[in-house]
């Protein structure tokens, strides 16, 4: 089974933190741990020539490789947040069903509030993965 894979802004320091977040918090139990890959880099390309409504979206997107009871499936801004939130488990998967009883419009005004100012509220900075981490960052 191919694990699903966060798209970010490689460019911005506060995705990349964020990456970095969820490589500290991601449960060791997870069978199929999250991928990551850049919105500039190929296999980004690739998910947005299959589902054209993202050619001009500028955010995180979650992908979700086809199953064998679903299609793939593209999740962005707050819900690709969510579920991140509930991809980690735990207190972060309460947090993320609580976020999901907040209205999609309210919560991607805030989504798009924070996006605009990402640059501004984190520098950017490159962090090396461990080779472990490395195998899971697609190009």
């Amino acid at each position: 089974m191919q694990p699903p894979v966060l798209l970010y802004d490689g460019e911005c320091g506060m995705c990349a933190q964020s990456v970095q977040f969820v490589l500290q918090h991601e449960s060791a139990a997870h069978t199929a741990p999250l991928q990551f890959a850049t919105l500039s880099g190929a296999f980004a390309s690739g998910v947005r020539a299959s589902f054209p409504q993202l050619a001009h979206v500028d955010s995180v997107i979650w992908y979700q490789p086809p199953t064998a009871d679903h299609r793939e499936q593209v999740f962005v801004r707050s819900d690709a947040a969510l579920r991140v939130l509930s991809h980690l488990g735990g207190a972060w998967r309460i947090l993320g069903w609580c976020g999901r009883l907040v209205p999609r419009v309210i919560r991607d005004a805030v989504y798009r509030a924070i996006a605009r100012r990402r640059h501004r509220i984190s520098a950017t900075r490159c962090v090396l993965p461990t080779p472990a981490e490395s195998l899971r960052f697609l190009s």
